[in-house]
């Protein structure tokens, strides 16, 4: 079942999947997370929080309108290849467009590299490093 969550339901799942349990839950809120524009998502399976995604509304400099960016995109390692976040995002999508967001972007992990494409985003930047988490790309992906 997907519905919305809290910031406090979304950090263990973004430190065990993002920062590798090497965190406390508290050092894994993002800035935003709880502005009133931020949404966070989760996609829970026999009453646990298998996979988690935030949605903070940030424009980005190459592109007009409304635009959020995802952050914390994460799926319990037990859970991942089957579909979940394709589910999810797909329900952000739909609930971005109905809040007349104009795009979504992302700075994307290189492992997720061909998860964001297969929904339809598409790379605007080169690839850059993250201190201690690795390479990324920023992607986009246009809502309405």
């Amino acid at each position: 079942m997907i519905k919305f969550v809290s910031t406090a339901e979304v950090l263990e799942i973004r430190n065990i999947v993002l920062r590798e349990g090497k965190l406390t839950n508290e050092e894994c809120v993002f800035d935003g997370d709880l502005e009133g524009t931020t949404f966070h998502v989760g996609y829970e399976r026999e009453g646990k929080l298998v996979c988690v995604a935030t949605f903070h509304k940030q424009p980005h400099e190459k592109f007009e309108g409304t635009g959020y960016q995802l952050r914390g995109m994460a799926t319990l390692p037990e859970y991942q290849g089957k579909g979940l976040g394709n589910l999810l995002m797909n329900f952000a999508i739909v609930y971005l467009r109905g809040q007349k967001a104009n795009y979504l972007w992302c700075n994307a992990r290189e492992v997720a590299y061909k998860f964001y494409l297969s929904l339809g985003f598409e790379f605007i930047s080169a690839e850059f490093q993250i201190p201690s988490i690795g390479p990324h790309r920023q992607m986009y992906l246009k809502i309405n």
